[in-house]
């Protein structure tokens, strides 16, 4: 997420992954949040003016400990608000994916998995209601698409609860982005049905929205399951060169673009798979919004990603 102005290299000493750092008008969230006031949380997601900002709400409240206690006293104050449930909701996914761990599957135990499991059938619970409730509900449907994939729904649920949500938001970045981790080969998919799922939301969105950045992130992902020195030859091919420079036209770089809380997130995939791929020149203009700003995603796949920014960064300024 992102404020919606660009960048500034002037001074600092590199890029910083805080959201709140990136995207300042969260900063109030976070307070109420970690003081455990709702009424103030409340009032903050009152304000917003899309399903896009809510989600993105929902996602980074997530990330903050202990505020489950102050949720569970919202939900049982408000039973009929979908609002609380649903942030409840993905607080227990989160806590569920951390003691899971970002590992493949085969590297994570069975006391894990249980647990795993646990907090997010406890979600699922919750979201189910207010589904049922507010089928119109996209931020709820959202956080399905991962409880989908955490229980290992499989690919035709995962993709009813996305066609659900797409009825009411069809290009809901957050949800699209989930949606194709599910599509993934580690997740039960191919490769085709990926690409084909980022270049579909691609064309489908109007020029000028978020939705193409999907296509580098497929890119990225692919890249990522492969072996070396294949991996590295897979980004510098041209057909994907060009695929990315078709979806940055259509997206962050077409003139119709307005920056929104999900920018930088989206100049970095971009940033990082021109880069990779050698295509410092491509890369140059994502990394002149980025400033000194960028997501973790993809730049904890560098494996030193404040000096890869760096570096590339400084490989495309001199391109």
């Amino acid at each position: 997420m992102s404020s919606t102005t660009s960048g500034t290299t002037t001074g600092s000493p590199g890029p910083t992954f805080d959201p709140y750092d990136n995207t300042p008008e969260l900063i109030p969230l976070r307070t109420a949040a970690q003081a455990g006031d709702w009424p103030a949380v409340r009032a903050f997601a009152a304000r917003l003016d899309s399903a896009d900002k809510i989600s993105a709400v929902s996602s980074v409240l997530a990330e903050i400990p202990g505020v489950e206690t102050f949720l569970e006293r919202a939900v049982a104050e408000r039973p009929g608000d979908p609002l609380p449930r649903t942030l409840l909701a993905e607080r227990y996914v989160h806590i569920g994916w951390d003691i899971r761990s970002g590992a493949r599957a085969q590297n994570v135990s069975q006391d894990q998995f249980a647990q795993f499991h646990s907090w997010l059938r406890r979600a699922e619970q919750l979201l189910i209601d207010v589904c049922a409730e507010q089928p119109a509900y996209t931020p709820a449907w959202t956080v399905r698409l991962t409880t989908a994939r955490g229980l290992q729904l499989g690919q035709a649920e995962a993709r009813r609860r996305y066609d659900r949500l797409a009825a009411h938001h069809p290009h809901h970045y957050r949800a699209q982005t989930q949606l194709l981790q599910q599509l993934c080969p580690k997740w039960g998919g191919t490769w085709e049905a990926a690409h084909g799922f980022a270049r579909e939301c691609a064309t489908a969105a109007p020029d000028g929205s978020t939705s193409a950045a999907l296509v580098a992130v497929a890119h990225i992902e692919h890249w990522l399951d492969l072996d070396s020195p294949e991996d590295t030859a897979y980004l510098r091919g041209l057909p994907v060169r060009d695929d990315l420079r078709f979806a940055a036209q259509v997206s962050v770089l077409h003139p119709g673009y307005r920056p929104d809380w999900y920018s930088i997130g989206a100049h970095s995939v971009f940033a990082f798979a021109f880069s990779v791929g050698g295509h410092h020149a491509d890369a140059a203009r994502h990394f002149a919004f980025l400033g000194d700003r960028a997501t973790e995603f993809p730049w904890q796949y560098a494996g030193d990603p404040k000096g890869s920014f760096l570096k590339f960064r400084k490989l495309a300024t001199q391109a």
